[in-house]
């Protein structure tokens, strides 16, 4: 079987491309959950990247789940607790890994983003997207529900209502409607996309990395804490963010009306 995901590292952004565009670059089916685990823990151990852009190589960014895979648990001799736990060893640790991964990560979205593919967009802290791409959380359509964690990321990306009639009707959205729902930020030309992606990527890399890191983890946890819980990680963040090298790096070169070079 051929590899799933393409890693590339240019400075201090990772770009990780799903390239099976043959198969519409389908998450279950094949090693797309293993190679992306990995990807974020080889991301996670190492200091030098401080963005991440996911995209897909094709026409799709993802079609999701894979119908052939579907059909053999649907109509095979398969336990239903055994697809409950190949869920939770498989498609399920993927926004366990995003969510706790404290790199930014930026969505690229080439095409169509449909079901699973749609809720890894939203694993995502940032989408931006091709004017050709597709939106779509279909499986209602499929007889089936978002067993990833897309009823916990969407609402939380576009709001309840709009989640709600998302994921009830399975109706597909264009990028302008996707734009203007808050579902991405940008919509750009195809051929502007990875310009794009790495325009707000190099723009965050450029940013002091343990901070960002930090910034991130904060937000990830404010979440589903409470404001007294934050405000207490946020102080023993905010200890350790003033005395990093970088934090002074940043107020000597805001005195000195210099660009600061920060170091992680």
């Amino acid at each position: 079987m051929t590899a799933f995901l393409n890693y590339e590292q240019q400075g201090h952004v990772v770009t990780l491309t799903m390239c099976q565009p043959e198969r519409r670059n389908p998450l279950t089916g094949n090693t797309a959950v293993a190679e992306i685990l990995a990807a974020c823990e080889k991301i996670a151990a190492d200091s030098s990247v401080r963005a991440v852009i996911l995209t897909g190589e094709g026409p799709a960014f993802s079609s999701g789940g894979d119908i052939k895979t579907m059909q053999q648990q649907s109509f095979g001799d398969v336990d239903g607790m055994r697809i409950r736990d190949d869920y939770r060893s498989g498609i399920q640790r993927l926004p366990l890994a995003l969510f706790n991964l404290e790199v930014p990560t930026i969505a690229a979205i080439n095409g169509a983003a449909v079901g699973a593919g749609l809720d890894l967009a939203c694993m995502c802290d940032l989408r931006v997207a091709s004017d050709k791409a597709k939106f779509a959380e279909s499986f209602v359509k499929m007889g089936i529900i978002p067993g990833d964690g897309g009823a916990w990321l969407l609402p939380r990306v576009i709001g309840m209502a709009r989640a709600a009639e998302l994921s009830l009707t399975g109706r597909m959205i264009d990028a302008a409607t996707a734009l203007q729902w808050g579902l991405v930020s940008q919509v750009v030309p195809p051929e502007e996309l990875l310009n794009a992606a790495n325009a707000l990527a190099s723009e965050i890399a450029a940013n002091p990395p343990q901070v960002t890191r930090m910034t991130k983890r904060l937000m990830r946890e404010g979440m589903h804490q409470s404001l007294a819980s934050l405000l207490e990680l946020s102080a023993a963040y905010q200890a350790l963010a003033h005395q990093t090298a970088d934090h002074r790096e940043a107020v000597s070169a805001f005195l000195e009306k210099r660009t600061p070079e920060f170091k992680g």
